[in-house]
């Protein structure tokens, strides 16, 4: 005999847990991403296209530097930020990396790290989508060890002279300007500093990123720089080392951590829909046990994982948005691998039509195996972890 079935929300009963502003803020995002986006989801994967006639559309709903107060930006908190990542990811992972890379690396860059008359020039411009930003930090040979990065900076007057290739960079072959850290020379002594491109300056090009079968809906390319002169009003004066760029890749990081829980759960809503259609040996497959128990160990992973994010973004509040970035790896790590395996158990109990785009398990699995290793890998991320709980570096 049935009995009325509970969703993921009623069983996690999550908006017990949030106020009536948070609801109506996600619910909004949420009414964007199924009328807007999902109708042609699959279409936008297949053929590796980014919807660039959303975007005036995201800025006009205060998605982009949501997370930052002032100069035009939205001031939401961490947990209304991290529902509206959700939200998109539900939607497509390179939804969300978009706006994720304008606010939270871009945007954030500056707004942590800039002058006052940078936050001017660009923030509120970046907040309406007048200017595209990117954010150059990984190379070909860098990846995981950022402090290794080949690209230099050489003073030249009152300029600065960059030179270098980064690689894998959302949003870049639209980028206006693009935030490129490089390494510099002071005093026999090398650091890192940050500096803003702009796309009108010589020796700046931004090649795309061709053949992907993963994050196909998201604009991917490199940034090249041949002696590119940038003046000095254009560097980021208020931070050196590698605490600049991985101090940006927090705040995004925590973004990642709610944002891939959408994605999870758009393969689970859509999977469960379908298990209760489909019918085989004179029953539907949501019947059999075996089915049974896989939707009951994802159903727990992704309310656990829900809970974690929210416990994290409470705190963030409480502490005036800082977090340990052990904390962050921990919910990174965490909500990822639950969402990426949510996306595979998903495809299997769709059978061959796990393949087929009619169905969003095998574009978000796919999506999510870059969500994996980006933004800190799986394992450096365990390291860090490792590293916390020991005392012992074993990277």
């Amino acid at each position: 005999m049935s009995k009325p079935a509970l969703n993921l929300e009623t069983l996690s009963a999550l908006d017990s847990q949030l106020s009536e502003e948070e609801r109506l803020i996600r619910d909004s995002v949420r009414r964007f991403v199924r009328e807007r986006y999902l109708p042609r989801a699959g279409a936008l994967f297949e053929k590796g296209e980014f919807p660039s006639d959303l975007i005036p559309e995201i800025a006009d709903m205060g998605l982009l530097g949501a997370g930052l107060s002032g100069y035009g930006c939205a001031g939401m908190s961490p947990v209304q930020y991290g529902l509206i990542l959700q939200e998109l990811e539900y939607g497509d992972s390179g939804l969300r990396s978009f706006v994720s890379v304008q606010g939270s690396l871009a945007m954030y860059s500056i707004y942590a790290y800039g002058s006052e008359a940078q936050k001017k020039k660009y923030l509120p411009e970046m907040a309406q989508a007048k200017l595209i930003g990117c954010f150059g930090l990984t190379e070909p040979d860098s990846g995981s060890d950022p402090g290794s990065m080949l690209t230099r900076a050489r003073k030249d007057g009152n300029d600065w002279l960059l030179s270098g290739t980064k690689m894998w960079i959302t949003n870049s072959p639209i980028a206006h300007i693009a935030i490129v850290w490089a390494k510099v020379e002071d005093g026999g002594q090398e650091s890192i500093e940050g500096f803003v491109v702009e796309r009108d300056m010589q020796g700046f090009e931004t090649p795309t990123v061709h053949g992907k079968m993963s994050l196909r809906s998201s604009i991917t390319g490199e940034i090249v720089l041949d002696e590119v002169r940038v003046p000095d009003a254009n560097r980021l004066p208020n931070v050196r080392g590698l605490k600049g760029p991985l101090g940006c890749l927090s705040q995004a990081r925590f973004g990642i951590a709610w944002g891939a829980l959408g994605a999870g759960k758009a393969c689970f809503d859509s999977t469960l829909d379908y298990a209760k259609n489909r019918v085989q040996f004179g029953v539907p497959i949501a019947a059999k046990q075996l089915i049974q128990a896989q939707f009951a160990d994802m159903a727990s992973e992704i309310i656990q994982g829900d809970l974690m994010a929210l416990h994290f973004g409470r705190l963030k509040e409480r502490q005036g948005g800082k977090l340990l970035p052990q904390q962050v790896s921990l919910c990174k790590r965490n909500n990822v691998k639950v969402a990426l395996e949510v996306a595979r158990r998903c495809r299997g109990i769709l059978g061959g039509n796990g393949i087929l785009l009619e169905y969003p398990a095998i574009r978000h699995m796919n999506n999510l195996e870059s969500v994996y290793t980006y933004e800190g890998t799986h394992e450096v991320h365990t390291l860090i972890l490792g590293q916390a709980l020991t005392g012992m570096n074993a990277f």
